[in-house]
């Protein structure tokens, strides 16, 4: 089953939407919205982690993300996108079910707390991670530390681990299209997450500056994830990756080993 995760970023500074969902009002009726066009998990985060992003401190976080988590907590599933263990624990204990964990360093809160937990791989940090990163084996040292995380998670008794190759995160080009062309094989071992949506190398492959003009290449990139057995999609477009998801499947014959067909709000 492929499953839709809204993002909602309650920052002043991410790079596609930053500043547009601040305050709880606004988070709450933007949630509200996604969940209507099809979303089945909302992705609170309350620290921009793109590139060159400066860290937010713990207190200014807790500030950005409780209320919200708060609010949604009781309407949907609701995931926390945070590197702080402190973070992490006040959201679950105000009713998220997911830790979204770029840092790949808090599965032990998840394994306390009996939540769900993502693990995504980084090299470096988001104030350095751009600036050349290299790899002898891109696949294979993506692949075997996210493995080696979800292994000890799964055997401390994280009740759910998704595996996250980390698109743009410490990653050219080549980086990228690589760990996406091997989607099938990550997703052999554990349930994989994709978060592609308006990224950087979209305007690097066809040219288009403004994150808001990346659809087109973020919905190719969505529906070549679910043909590669994704099981969950991080997007910022809910209803048009909702869309081109029931599209591809209509046309598509699943092939054996690529995953199950989408079910629920994308395959229903």
């Amino acid at each position: 089953m492929t499953r839709i995760m809204g993002i909602l970023n309650v920052t002043p500074d991410s790079f596609a939407d930053g500043g547009r969902w601040m305050g709880v009002a606004a988070a709450v009726a933007r949630a509200e919205r996604m969940l209507a066009e099809g979303a089945d998990i909302i992705d609170v985060g309350g620290e921009s982690t793109r590139p060159g992003a400066a860290p937010v401190p713990e207190d200014e976080e807790l500030r950005r993300v409780l209320p919200v988590v708060e609010a949604l907590a009781h309407r949907c599933v609701v995931s926390v996108d945070t590197r702080k263990a402190a973070v992490a624990r006040c959201c679950v204990d105000a009713g998220a079910q997911i830790i979204n964990d770029v840092a790949g360093l808090l599965w032990t809160v998840a394994a306390d707390h009996g939540v769900g937990w993502v693990v995504m791989h980084m090299q470096g940090q988001p104030q350095t991670m751009q600036h050349r990163p290299a790899y002898d084996d891109v696949v294979g040292e993506v692949g075997g530390y996210l493995l080696e995380r979800a292994r000890e998670a799964r055997a401390a008794g994280v009740p759910q681990v998704w595996v996250d190759p980390g698109i743009g995160f410490g990653k050219n080009l080549d980086h990228n299209v690589e760990l996406l062309r091997t989607l099938p094989g990550l997703a052999a071992h554990f349930p994989v997450l994709v978060g592609a949506s308006r990224k950087s190398f979209i305007h690097q492959i066809s040219p288009a500056p403004d994150p808001a003009d990346r659809l087109p290449g973020s919905l190719v990139v969505a529906v070549h994830a679910v043909l590669g057995g994704v099981e969950i999609l991080r997007v910022h477009d809910v209803a048009a990756t909702v869309q081109a998801i029931r599209v591809a499947q209509a046309l598509t014959p699943w092939p054996t080993g690529a995953g199950r067909r989408p079910t629920g709000s994308a395959g229903s």
